[in-house]
């Protein structure tokens, strides 16, 4: 059996969660302690769910009418506020807020390391949810154009070929992992998540270790 197929093999089954949950609390995940004084925390959601047999994560595409990142592919979630007394309940409380998925509908599996983002000049937190199926999410148009679900094995076999691009944006050109999917990419802050979640996971199962 090839790769590929051992993949989609072990997670098309509903013990997934259960072996993300499991690898992300076997580590410490790394924190960014030394940025800018200027920059923000936020904290955002890598959301998991089933859809039919396969497992799938839900990315957002970022309406034009919010402040940063305008169009782009992103997860849930958004910049810490004073009333949050931790940044799980920034992360839940944005996720009711952009995409209806509110605290009793998502169980909290880990949290991966942390991530800067350059161009809004923020410290980013995130963490990995479970989404209990099924679901009706109810989008915030001014926040959020639509939503997008990727199948699971998509992405592994994405992160195994490690395919980095130059997107340019704003008259600036960035080098980034991507991810692409029926005709969106994913790149920037939201690919280097994914890439570190998918590596962690790779260090903690070794069908997921590329063949020689």
């Amino acid at each position: 059996m090839g790769t590929n197929s051992i993949l989609f093999a072990m997670f098309d089954q509903k013990d997934l969660p259960e072996f993300v949950k499991a690898s992300l609390n076997s580590r410490e995940p790394i924190r960014v302690r030394n940025a800018p004084a200027h920059y923000r925390h936020a904290g955002v959601l890598i959301p998991l769910l089933l859809e039919g047999d396969c497992h799938h994560i839900l990315f957002t595409k970022r309406s034009d009418q919010v402040e940063h990142h305008k169009g782009q592919i992103s997860f849930p979630g958004g910049a810490a506020e004073t009333d949050d007394k931790t940044i799980e309940e920034t992360v839940i409380r944005e996720s009711c807020e952009e995409i209806g998925l509110c605290e009793g509908n998502v169980e909290i599996l880990g949290r991966i390391d942390d991530t800067i983002t350059l161009e809004s000049s923020f410290v980013v937190h995130p963490f990995v949810g479970l989404i209990y199926s099924p679901h009706d999410f109810v989008i915030s148009k001014v926040e959020v154009e639509k939503i997008i679900t990727v199948p699971w094995e998509t992405l592994i076999v994405s992160n195994m070929k490690k395919k980095t691009c130059e997107v340019e944006r704003d008259g600036v050109i960035y080098e980034t992992p991507t991810y692409e999917y029926n005709g969106d990419l994913i790149w920037g802050a939201t690919a280097k998540m994914m890439d570190n979640l998918l590596d962690i996971l790779k260090r903690k199962s070794p069908l997921l270790e590329p063949e020689k």
